[in-house]
């Protein structure tokens, strides 16, 4: 039996995984990947002119993570074709859609025509491996834009979720000092027990002061204008968060702070790695199916 797959879109990490799914027998359709220097010519790699042609040649099709970058079209970096997201759910008639960060209304109009969606980045096994790359690229960023050394930087993290978690590992691991905001007491025990500074988020105002670097991983605006006042004028802030991110960006830039706004960190820093645990997330989501 023929095992085939279609892709439509993605960045480097979607044609790295390409390379794998060929070398473990299949052959793949894409649409949206033109411009890839590195799929070009690649036995098995059958790029469609059309996105009518690519959704019919397989009964699984997979699609950026995340689907869309500006809230409107399909996030296509390796092509000049802009496909608006509703136009690309409409025309789905597929077994299965496996992509990343799909809206409720796509939802609704995939389950209205019976289709299976897989958003990755709801999945756990895919999500928990995916921070540590996001953990390493932060560090590569505040190593890059302070004049200090990270260890012995007095480093706050906003929040204490999965990134929280991995990023206070490695911080605390090279010598920083760090500190964690949370607002739920059992994550504030968390903190305490893993030896980091604790801080409510009722007490960040009057703490945001003593940081050399602040890094945010909340999706939703934490460091407003006013909360901008209170800290360092050389501190870097370094926001991880998903759009619209976490700090007032514009706010940021009128009281001239360093912010560095790190979208998409795994598909910058290891396309590789973040890859294969998008295959395997892959393969157990088709075993399910």
């Amino acid at each position: 039996m023929k095992k085939t797959i279609s892709v439509v879109g993605g960045d480097l990490r979607i044609v790295k995984l390409i390379g794998m799914l060929i070398n473990d027998g299949y052959t793949v359709y894409t649409y949206g990947l033109e411009q890839s220097e590195e799929l070009l010519g690649m036995e098995k790699v059958e790029m469609c002119p059309t996105l009518e042609e690519v959704i019919a040649a397989s009964e699984v099709v997979i699609g950026p993570i995340p689907l869309t970058s500006d809230r409107k079209n399909l996030s296509m970096p390796f092509s000049n074709i802009k496909l608006p997201v509703e136009e690309f759910v409409s025309k789905i008639s597929c077994k299965a859609l496996i992509a990343g960060t799909l809206s409720e209304d796509y939802k609704k109009l995939l389950e209205a025509k019976n289709i299976n969606y897989i958003d990755v980045l709801k999945r756990e096994e895919f999500t928990v491996l995916n921070t540590i790359a996001t953990a390493e690229g932060t560090i590569q960023i505040a190593m890059e834009e302070t004049q200090k050394t990270v260890h012995g930087s007095k480093v706050l993290i906003l929040g204490f979720g999965r990134i929280g978690k991995v990023l206070a590992k490695m911080l605390d691991g090279i010598g920083a000092k760090v500190s964690c905001e949370a607002r739920k007491n059992e994550d504030i025990a968390w903190i305490k027990a893993y030896g980091y500074e604790p801080i409510y988020l009722n007490e960040l105002n009057e703490n945001l002061g003593n940081f050399d670097i602040i890094i945010n991983t909340i999706p939703f605006q934490i460091l407003d204008s006013d909360r901008l006042d209170l800290v360092k004028k050389d501190v870097v802030l370094i926001d991880v968060a998903s759009n619209p991110g976490g700090v007032d960006r514009k706010a940021a830039k009128e009281k001239d702070l360093k912010l560095i706004w790190a979208l998409s960190l795994p598909a910058k820093v290891a396309p590789l790695t973040s890859a294969i645990y998008i295959k395997e997330t892959i393969y157990h989501v088709l075993k399910e199916i």
